[in-house]
């Protein structure tokens, strides 16, 4: 499982490297750079969801073990 989640956090910071290539800063909220946003935004998510079950998983494993 930990591995598992690594790696779907490698994932969301490459759709965010990814996202933030298709910006275009001068029309921010545009076409294709508002999806990109929302592709940040989201991305974002996915990985604070991914830490948060991770320090979870390890509070669980500690707790287990005492």
């Amino acid at each position: 499982m930990k591995v598992f989640t690594y790696v779907l956090i490698a994932l969301a910071l490459g759709l965010i490297i990814f996202n933030i290539t298709l910006l275009d800063f001068q029309n921010l909220f545009e076409g294709n750079s508002l999806i990109a946003l929302i592709g940040i935004a989201a991305s974002l998510c996915a990985v604070c969801i991914l830490l948060i079950f991770r320090m979870s998983k390890m509070i669980d494993e500690k707790t287990r073990g005492n």
